[in-house]
């Protein structure tokens, strides 16, 4: 008969009795999940979800800084009415901080963020020098700014095809229930598509915290495409339309531009 340790028994279950902690799932609480018209659209959505970035030399511990609000040089008013420069900071605070940089909360500076953020903008030493002497802030290395200086939509194309007049042809010289037919079949065949792309520029400035002098800077745009389509044939139509958002370009612009600075600068 083979003996078991009591101790070894014991820790077995301990073990068992442990609650197996996962993820939180949620159920899909639209009437159309599981429809083909949902895998697509899921489909495109996944397309556009969060995806984290492998930062090459997140090993390394970075440097303190402070992320300030940057400037956004577009006058797209889609674009500024969907972004404030507090959006873009929140962005880059995550993704260096995901970099393992050591990031100071704005929220240390309080109602002194502005002129925080003026000292280093005009590039006053002596002004930015006043703020770091307070808590936290002394640790401070670099202050970190993204600035959006181009957000534009450049292009726009659509085709189309709508089948009436090539039914009403077949209907006039065809004959009989044969040319009917075909006029119907044929005139209700309509289809279209449209496509849209926008280019949105970043850059990045690193400031030495003590003299306010530029470190660093780059620069990186992507193009960002919508599109939509539809169509209709005997009275059945369908119609699809997607494409990344506007949050998930400038997310994606703030991660090339946190692994240049990982990559270069640390």
């Amino acid at each position: 008969m083979i003996k078991f340790n009591r101790s070894l028994l014991s820790v077995l279950a301990i073990a068992f009795a442990l609650p197996v902690f996962a993820q939180p799932t949620f159920e899909n609480p639209s009437p159309t999940a599981g429809s083909s018209t949902s895998e697509k659209a899921n489909a495109m959505a996944d397309k556009g979800m969060y995806k984290d970035v492998q930062y090459p030399n997140a090993a390394k511990k970075g440097p303190q800084l402070v992320v300030i609000p940057g400037d956004i040089k577009s006058n797209n008013a889609t674009f500024t009415q969907k972004f404030g420069p507090n959006n873009i900071a929140d962005f880059g605070e995550l993704e260096l901080g995901k970099a393992n940089f050591g990031i100071l909360e704005r929220a240390d500076l309080g109602g002194l963020m502005k002129e925080f953020q003026l000292a280093y903008t005009l590039g006053d030493p002596d002004e930015a020098r006043k703020f770091l002497k307070k808590g936290k802030l002394k640790t401070t290395q670099w202050v970190v700014k993204f600035d959006v200086l181009k957000a534009e939509s450049v292009a726009q194309a659509q085709s189309g095809f709508d089948g009436r007049p090539i039914g009403a042809l077949l209907g006039i010289f065809g004959s009989g229930r044969g040319g009917s037919a075909a006029e119907t079949v044929v005139g209700s065949v309509q289809s279209g598509e449209a496509t849209g792309v926008w280019i949105i520029g970043m850059r990045y400035k690193i400031m030495d915290a003590n003299t306010t002098e530029q470190v660093a800077t780059g620069y990186t745009e992507e193009k960002m495409e919508l599109g939509a389509k539809t169509g209709s044939f005997m009275g059945v139509s369908s119609g699809e339309q997607g494409g990344l958002t506007l949050d998930g370009m400038v997310q994606r612009l703030i991660q090339k531009l946190v692994w240049e600075i990982d990559s270069k600068h640390k």
